[in-house]
């Protein structure tokens, strides 16, 4: 499978595609129309993002805030107030507005998962040590225990109309990467037959952020709460770094060890991905079509194809 270098994410009602420095929000309207968002982000032309690991932090930020947005996004689309016609000001009072919202949202979203995935699991573990009396051993069941609560919360989540309709969505954007990268036009019915699942998919990296942290935090080892857990806090950036190296890796190369590791990934997205239907199929492609020039893509890489 040949790297595109592409990738999205689901949004209410639509898909987001990312290639490089621009980004495009498709979003299939209450009339049955597709909105399309075209967007830029700033060139990412530090130093950081070369470096190895240190790329990973970087880049894991700007998707989180690019996905932030573009949910926000997404969602305005369907709000029952009429659309007001405001001056330059008050939209600049809005613009700001919006942006603290974003930022105060995301805030709570990464205190809240602090306490979800990393102060629950550890005082699970001290309750455990009770009995266990292994460092080692507490930190290994502490992690397992981390990854089985993000399991509960995916499932249950899962339950819900709205998120299994962004899943859909999810299953969408991956098949519409999937069937570029295997050399097929990129048409419904050729999307329809592609895979909902790929090894580059943020559930993935999710899920290796959380298995590389069972063993880091493994050999973390102070009789003081505190500095454990500020140990972990500290070590949660290069656990990201290690992973994303992982996941850019796992997406280029179809070694077989490698295809190995990466399938407790694909299997959690399972659960993270539906099958789309094809009005869902026709947002996803709106959305790459906007960002990415799939033919040329294609044309330049035939002969890799011819190998598959």
């Amino acid at each position: 499978m040949k790297y595109s270098g592409i990738g999205g994410q689901a949004v209410m009602e639509g898909v987001m595609m990312r290639n490089g420095e621009r980004y495009a929000v498709a979003v299939r309207l209450t009339d049955g129309s597709i909105h399309v968002d075209k967007k830029e982000t700033k060139p990412q032309t530090g130093k950081g993002y070369k470096i190895p690991i240190v790329r990973g932090v970087l880049n894991f930020i700007d998707s989180l805030v690019i996905g932030m947005s573009t949910l926000m996004d997404s969602a305005s689309y369907f709000e029952e107030e009429p659309k007001e016609t405001l001056t330059e000001e008050q939209k600049e009072k809005k613009a700001k507005k919006e942006k603290l919202e974003m930022t105060g949202t995301l805030v709570v979203s990464v205190l809240m998962a602090l306490v979800i995935f990393m102060l629950i699991p550890y005082y699970f573990s001290r309750l455990v040590g009770l009995v266990v009396k292994s460092q080692a051993w507490m930190a290994f069941i502490e992690g397992i225990f981390r990854i089985a609560i993000f399991i509960a919360y995916v499932l249950l989540i899962s339950l819900m109309e709205d998120i299994k309709r962004v899943f859909m969505y999810h299953g969408a954007e991956h098949k519409c990467i999937n069937c570029i990268e295997h050399g097929l036009e990129l048409n419904v019915e050729n999307v329809r037959k592609s895979s909902k699942q790929h090894k580059r998919c943020g559930t993935s990296f999710l899920l290796f952020v959380l298995i590389i942290s069972v063993f880091v935090f493994m050999f973390i080892r102070f009789d003081s709460s505190i500095l454990q857990l500020a140990c972990r806090l500290l070590l949660i950036p290069v656990i990201v770094g290690i992973s994303y190296e992982f996941i850019r890796w796992a997406g280029r190369s179809e070694n077989k060890v490698i295809q190995t590791i990466s399938k407790p990934g694909l299997w959690l997205q399972n659960l993270t991905t539906r099958e789309p239907d094809d009005d869902m199929i026709e947002v996803g492609i709106a959305s790459v079509e906007a960002v990415f020039d799939w033919r040329k893509f294609q044309e330049e890489n035939r002969e890799s194809f011819h190998e598959l």
